[in-house]
């Protein structure tokens, strides 16, 4: 009996614990009342039909990418920038799931962009992010072919050391 009891006790306290979580869930999301939920449902539709056209998932990137700019063999500054990807609808699971090799395609692109002098000067002219942008995009497109359509230059930002 004594060794009964603590097992019931642990039943019994499990069984509680899952009938108040049951009891206690929400019923909608936080600061959403049913009607506004039942009207996004309804709008929604089934996960079966496409988007209207033009419609894109927009997905940030979680890290930002560090280049170095070199000068004469030594680095005299470091430039900062956050990428989204502009994609098609549904594909951020995707994006995520070869992000590695997206992150090194596209660093290696900055890095071969700073070579040449591309963060030197007025970096931010569009004159000189537009040949970025459009070299960022290939090589995302080369990677995941059909799911992006752009890549977007978030936040950038350059430290001289």
């Amino acid at each position: 009996m004594r060794k009964l009891l603590p097992v019931l006790m642990a039943v019994a306290g499990l069984a509680a614990g899952v009938g108040a979580g049951y009891a206690f869930r929400p019923t909608s999301e936080p600061g959403v009342d049913a009607e506004t939920a039942e009207n996004a449902e309804s709008a929604a539709g089934t996960l079966d039909e496409a988007p209207p056209p033009g419609e894109r998932d927009y997905v940030r990137l979680d890290q930002q990418f560090v280049v170095p700019v070199l000068e004469e063999g030594r680095v005299a500054a470091m430039v900062v920038l956050a990428i989204g990807l502009e994609a098609m609808p549904g594909a951020g699971e995707a994006i995520f799931a070869r992000e590695p090799k997206l992150r090194d395609t596209l660093l290696q692109v900055m890095f071969d962009h700073a070579n040449v002098g591309g963060f030197a000067g007025a970096f931010t002219d569009t004159a000189a992010l537009d040949p970025l942008r459009r070299q960022l995009t290939e090589a995302a497109r080369r990677i995941m072919p059909g799911t992006i359509d752009q890549v977007l230059i978030v936040e950038m930002a350059r430290q001289d050391l």
